[in-house]
């Protein structure tokens, strides 16, 4: 049984309000992920978890201030949007089922993952700083590449299942 709207909302505001763009249902996750080729993007699994979601989603909104931008923001509200929940994480095979959850994939495939172990217990800017290394490393091509290819510097976790 899903948490009642009312309990979530805020926390849904709290990533919509700098425009992270929510996906409801598996058919919206699906239509993105169709869509999605050539492009990163930023994926938080939301979740009401006062003792990790509560530090995840202000180092979304601290990670802003980075040069490097994913192209998008997307998010899904685990224990509330279950159909959609359920549907990306199909779409992240090999990584475990955690919320909260923040991952940057480019081309549909994570190439940076912060499972709930990897937030819980630490700082918003903590968790702002890993995700501004990975925009640098993941977002833009240019940024830690000096002569390497970003095929070489970049695999995707998939390519190391």
């Amino acid at each position: 049984m899903p948490y009642p709207e009312p309990l979530v909302a805020p926390m849904r505001a709290e990533l919509t309000s700098f425009g992270v763009k929510e996906l409801k249902s598996s058919i919206e996750v699906d239509e993105y992920f169709a869509e999605c080729d050539g492009k990163t993007t930023l994926l938080i699994v939301n979740s009401v978890c006062g003792c990790a979601a509560a530090n995840a989603r202000p180092a979304v909104r601290m990670a802003l201030q980075s040069q490097a931008q994913p192209d998008d923001m997307v998010t899904v509200f685990a224990g509330q949007d279950l159909e959609a929940t359920a549907r990306v994480r199909q779409y992240l095979a090999g990584i475990p089922p955690s919320s909260p959850f923040i991952a940057l994939l480019s081309d549909g495939d994570p190439v940076f993952v912060l499972e709930r172990r990897h937030i819980e217990g630490r700082s918003a800017s903590a968790i702002a700083t890993d995700l501004v290394g990975a925009y640098a490393n993941f977002c833009g091509g240019t940024a830690g590449s000096e002569g390497d290819s970003s095929e070489e510097s970049a695999p995707t976790f998939r390519s190391i299942l």
